[in-house]
């Protein structure tokens, strides 16, 4: 799993299933809260490192669970 397909899942959390995202619904579920909470300023738009930098930028705020996504994928 490559950390574009994480964030393209992140980006179309709440529009996508997981199967269109790419992502597990697991990645997703981890996420999805921290996304939602700390990177609802960013436009939907905004592009897969955007929404990673955002998560990374507060990365020690962040969920056990979405944190663990990330360092599963090397971020």
């Amino acid at each position: 799993m490559t950390i574009r397909t994480i964030m393209l899942s992140l980006l179309l959390i709440g529009a996508a299933t997981a199967a269109q995202a790419g992502g597990t619904k697991e990645q997703q579920d981890a996420c999805r809260r921290d996304v939602r909470r700390f990177c609802y300023r960013l436009p939907k738009d905004a592009g897969d490192n955007a929404y990673l930098a955002c998560l990374q930028a507060h990365r020690h705020r962040l969920s056990r669970a979405c944190r663990k996504v990330l360092e599963d994928n090397g971020v």
